[in-house]
């Protein structure tokens, strides 16, 4: 991955000027090369990453597997462009193996993610099975462990 990409990736806060200097090169370079990344669509946006388990929400979020029929001529891509057009869906990927989308959701509750799956996706034309998953708590994420503190895995030695 490009060394620009990375240290956006690690901290996309960090500004021109010291990605400049850690890169070598100008911060003028450095807007050009971020501007270009945008246009070309390989920069889709920033995000700040939240411990939603921090967060004072009910919020619940599950995995959803999906096995679905791929159409004749859009393959899998045309079912992926409706589900993905939902808004409890976060997160999709075409994956091999034993499913062939995995998901990942938000709702209000436990219902809400139910009755979104029962009722508008699992009904949808070439969907043709799902296994829903809860997640209960998040230890990590994208990279960035969730702990409350540093924790030392030193053995104590007592005197």
């Amino acid at each position: 991955m490009d060394a620009l990409l990375d240290l956006l990736k690690k901290n996309a806060r960090e500004s021109d000027a010291t990605l400049a200097k850690l890169l070598g090169t100008t911060e003028q370079e450095v807007r050009a090369r971020i501007a270009a990344y945008e246009q070309e669509g390989v920069i889709r946006g920033f995000q700040a990453l939240l411990n939603t388990d921090r967060l004072d929400t009910n919020d619940v979020r599950a995995v959803i597997e999906l096995r679905i029929r791929p159409e004749r001529e859009g393959g899998f891509d045309r079912v992926a462009a409706r589900i993905g057009k939902f808004p409890q869906v976060e997160s999709m990927y075409l994956m091999s193996g034993a499913y062939d989308l995995l998901l990942f959701v938000k709702g209000a509750s436990l219902q809400e993610v139910a009755n979104f799956v029962s009722a508008r996706l699992a009904p949808l034309d070439g969907v043709l099975s799902t296994a829903t998953h809860f997640m209960l708590k998040t230890y990590k994420d994208q990279g960035v462990l969730m702990e409350s503190e540093p924790h030392d895995d030193r053995l104590q030695v007592c005197p």
